[in-house]
């Protein structure tokens, strides 16, 4: 299986921490667990994130007391050197989510990405009413793809803006949900692309496999949540998460 683009384009910084005998040796110590949804997400006045639904598991990497988070369907838990963790091969969701959560850990740890922790309680509501006011300043009124189905979002969002929502999960295709469709996420990126002037994208896409072709867009893409804050900082990605931790 080739390595994913995103993981080659992340290889020179992995290489450089793993030069360095301070980080990548044995005496730092990484440890991924799989977070209950009230761990993960506190309460948030609903009941439909896929994080309840039982769909994804939020894993956490602590490094030095620094934690990093990332979403997987493929869920386990790891325990070794930060090495053992950036070098084991991106060929899966459960591998992909260690690596990602591991940069997410040392990223805050070296102060190179924020926000790493998922928000709780009321905050995914008020960063959904947030991201209405950020797209309306930066971007007008656009016509809005959204890659991966996070209901808060999706709810306000269709308030304001046209909107097409596209998800991989097969209990979501072709359901009707805060009057948009749901549509199969295997399609056309081209055809999505003509269509809209911008893609908000799940930064689950770096653990599920399916980042690669939304990093060389010619539309502007935001991508949104905590799993990509390091790869977003690394690759200088635009992200938008505002009140995670």
């Amino acid at each position: 299986m080739e390595e994913p683009i995103v993981f080659r384009r992340l290889k020179p910084y992995i290489d450089n921490v793993l030069k360095d005998p301070v980080l990548s040796g044995s005496s730092i110590s990484i440890t991924c667990k799989t977070l209950t949804p009230e761990e993960a997400i506190g309460n948030p006045g609903r009941d439909d994130f896929p994080l309840q639904k039982g769909k994804e598991k939020l894993m956490q990497a602590v490094i030095d007391g620094f934690a990093g988070q990332a979403f997987t369907d493929m869920p386990g838990n790891f325990e070794g050197s930060l090495k053992d963790a950036l070098t084991l091969p991106p060929d899966n969701n459960y591998n992909r989510a260690v690596i990602i959560a591991a940069l997410n850990a040392l990223c805050s740890k070296r102060g190179e990405a924020g926000n790493t922790i998922h928000c709780k309680d009321e905050a995914p509501g008020l960063c959904s009413q947030k991201l209405v006011e950020t797209i309306s300043k930066e971007y007008g009124q656009p016509r809005i793809a959204v890659i991966g189905l996070q209901p808060a979002m999706v709810e306000e969002l269709a308030r304001h803006f046209e909107l097409r929502v596209f998800d991989l999960d097969p209990d979501n295709i072709g359901q009707k949900k805060y009057g948009v469709t749901i549509e199969d996420g295997e399609q056309d990126l081209a055809k999505i692309e003509d269509w809209c002037d911008l893609l908000l994208v799940t930064g689950s896409t770096s653990v599920n496999g399916s980042i690669d072709p939304f990093l060389d867009l010619k539309k502007p893409v935001i991508f949104y949540g905590t799993t990509v804050a390091a790869v977003a900082g690394i690759l200088q990605l635009n992200r938008y998460c505002p009140l995670a931790k």
